[in-house]
């Protein structure tokens, strides 16, 4: 494979939200400077490791989905771990903090509905409103970790948006899978 081959994989990897900026400058120095130096990198070896970050970036984001489900095991749990899973990672990938944001939004959307549907209790539409309250709790979170694992940024429905990713340098931000 040609540098250019991979100078284009590594830009791809970066327009699709699996390398950041700073990550892909890197690589393209990496491999700039085994040409200077008459070196030869061995064949794929930053695809591979550019792919590799794509699947722990994607594992995070699942984890992230995931680590609501905590709450069954402790209490207070599922709204603790994945916001500090994402605080941990937030600034490692541009994906992980969407999805952070996502998960973090639907925590905050589903406390404050909770709220109100029990208020609603006392005029009995509460009760079928909480029920239906719980089902999306368990099925957004699977939804959202298997859309992870694909690396797509799903956003949950009917989720008030409290936070927002960071704002990056990296012009081709709006290309990201959503």
């Amino acid at each position: 494979m040609s540098i250019a081959d991979e100078i284009e994989k590594l830009n791809g990897l970066r327009q699709s939200g699996a390398l950041s900026e700073e990550e892909y400058q890197k690589a393209k120095e990496t491999l700039l400077s085994g040409i200077q130096s008459g070196a030869q990198p061995p064949p794929n070896a930053f695809v591979k490791s550019a792919s590799d970050f794509a699947a722990d970036t994607n594992n995070w984001c699942m984890l992230i989905h995931v680590s609501q489900f905590c709450g069954f095991i402790v209490p207070g749990a599922g709204l603790v771990v994945p916001i500090v899973l994402w605080q941990m990672k937030k600034k490692e990938s541009a994906v992980i903090d969407q999805n952070g944001c996502i998960v973090a939004n639907w925590i905050v959307t589903e406390i404050l509905a909770a709220i109100v549907f029990m208020l609603l209790c006392f005029v009995l539409i509460g009760v079928p409103l909480l029920i239906a309250l719980a089902i999306v709790g368990i099925v957004f979170p699977i939804l959202g970790a298997v859309k992870a694992s694909n690396g797509e940024v799903w956003k949950y429905p009917c989720s008030l948006e409290f936070f927002k990713p960071a704002a990056i340098s990296d012009p081709f931000r709006d290309n990201y899978k959503r």
